[in-house]
């Protein structure tokens, strides 16, 4: 069964990788040959759609050298899986804003200026890449990885569209066993299949190599990570 993958990197890292040692993930060996082939062994990979946008190392806790180790990654992916992994990046947004100041109850007169930090164009970018690959017949199975409520519309329409001629699955990109978490009914509600959890094994077991060939400088995995 043809099917196309598309990865909330920022789902993904908030969920399963922040704090953790799983940062050179590799998306192939954990998404493909771990979760896909588990739930249906005939799935066959088209593509994996790796939805991410470019750190801003002005407020990055690690500064320049977490866009080092960003852009060493996105390198690692595109040079190991050229023809598997596609990286489709929006943009985050650094804006002054006037929030309101924490406490209970809320007080709408009481606010403070804060930096407020957004990525744009991931969930617009998913649902439109999504789409047009079912409309082209392009695989027979979409695969989420999000727990992004604002993907259910997008959800919503290929279900109506296509109905049963796609199969829908979606993987919840957090960690543990999943007990006392259940699945996000806005996006399951329109899902064949859904993955409450993915495991620390399967993270562990899906790293790329520490150094990673090119046909001239190899990409070497960030020393903080």
């Amino acid at each position: 069964m043809k099917t196309i993958i598309y990865v909330d990197g920022y789902n993904l890292f908030y969920g399963c990788l922040k704090h953790s040692e799983d940062k050179w993930l590799d998306l192939k060996a954990l998404l493909a040959d771990q979760i896909l082939h588990v739930q249906n062994p005939h799935s066959e990979l088209v593509k994996i759609k790796f939805f991410t946008a470019d750190i801003k190392s002005k407020v990055a806790s690690n500064g320049a050298a977490a866009q080092h180790a960003q852009q060493a990654y996105h390198r690692a992916l595109c040079v190991r899986y050229p023809d598997e992994i596609d990286i489709i990046k929006g943009y985050y947004s650094l804006e002054k804003a006037r929030l309101l100041k924490f406490k209970q109850p809320p007080d709408k007169t009481d606010r403070v200026d804060v930096w407020r930090l957004e990525e744009k164009q991931t969930d617009v970018n998913i649902a439109l890449e999504a789409y047009r690959d079912a409309s082209k017949g392009l695989a027979k199975q979409l695969v989420f990885v999000s727990n992004d409520t604002d993907l259910a519309p997008a959800l919503k329409a290929i279900r109506d569209d296509f109905g049963t001629s796609l199969v829908l699955g979606t993987v919840i990109p957090v960690r543990g066993s999943g007990s006392g978490r259940p699945p996000n009914k806005q996006l399951s509600q329109y899902c064949d299949w859904t993955r409450s959890h993915i495991t620390d094994i399967e993270l562990r077991e899906s790293h790329l190599p520490e150094v990673v060939a090119t046909g001239k400088k190899p990409v070497m995995k960030p020393e903080y990570w």
